[in-house]
């Protein structure tokens, strides 16, 4: 019934897999790293890339659930 009333509505009725545990916590952990490194580049980089030291600090100190979707695979 569901499916069907997804159907009708323009909802996609195909569920997305589920990545297994480990996939999500190595995920994690490269986001986490990322933000870290980020958080270290010196200013100079960072104006490279297009960003203030403020941007980087703010990116960086995110919890690591809060990953924009389209990083998450």
């Amino acid at each position: 019934m569901s499916s069907l009333i997804n159907t009708i509505i323009g909802r996609a009725s195909v569920a997305a897999p589920r990545r297994s545990f480990l996939a999500r916590l190595n995920a994690a952990m490269a986001l986490h790293r990322s933000r870290a490194r980020l958080a270290s580049l010196d200013t100079h980089l960072l104006e490279d890339i297009g960003l203030d030291r403020a941007a980087a600090e703010a990116e960086a100190n995110r919890p690591v659930w809060d990953a924009p979707s389209s990083w998450i695979k």
